[in-house]
């Protein structure tokens, strides 16, 4: 799952948002500068990716991107859930998207002192052009995906990937839509798991 995903599968904890946020920055040896609750966080958002790197509905999904994206296919596919999540939000959350993702903003600043140095670097730009939001429009996800294939090491064509999204519009809705009550499930139980209150 790409940020806002896994922003909304904190629950709105502040303390499992930012270790859900920042997971992807840490590594394992710098776990334990984090507190207890911040480290849950982390460790939900690894079992998340996990999950869903296994989910035949999402494998599905990456298959059908192999074909332009190759080893990208899946990184792809963590960005294009995010925008079939605010195509849908209000099936998954009573808050509205541009309250929620306004308290999540005020949060991630409130809290940039203890983000990973390229988050805090990266985070002011992320409010400022409504990085969450974005995800939501061909626009928006033309720009990231432009900004992906300037960093990647090998050949990522995400040029071609709106024309992906509309191609496969509605196979990539259905799977999504099949595919997140399940993740959802799994991180309530998850929770459980790791002591989450």
């Amino acid at each position: 799952m790409n940020h806002l995903a896994h922003l909304y599968l904190s629950f709105e904890d502040e303390d499992i948002m930012i270790g859900n946020f920042i997971a992807d920055y840490i590594r394992n040896k710098e776990i334990a500068t984090y507190s207890e609750r911040i480290q849950k966080g982390i460790f939900l958002h690894r079992k998340i990716d996990t999950f869903m790197d296994s989910h035949p509905l999402v494998r599905k999904g990456v298959l059908r991107l192999h074909k332009n994206h190759h080893k990208y296919a899946p990184v792809l596919i963590d960005i294009l859930y995010d925008y079939f999540l605010i195509k849908n939000w209000k099936s998954y959350h009573k808050k509205p998207f541009r309250q929620f993702t306004n308290e999540t903003y005020q949060i991630l600043q409130k809290r940039k002192s203890i983000l990973p140095a390229i988050l805090q670097e990266r985070l002011p730009r992320m409010v400022e052009h409504d990085w969450l939001r974005n995800y939501g429009n061909y626009k928006g996800l033309s720009y990231v995906f432009q900004k992906m294939d300037q960093r990647t090491k090998f050949p990522s064509h995400f040029h071609k990937a709106i024309i992906d999204l509309k191609e496969d519009k509605t196979f990539l809705q259905e799977e999504f839509v099949q595919y997140f009550p399940e993740v959802i499930a799994f991180v309530k139980e998850q929770k459980g798991v790791l002591g989450i209150r």
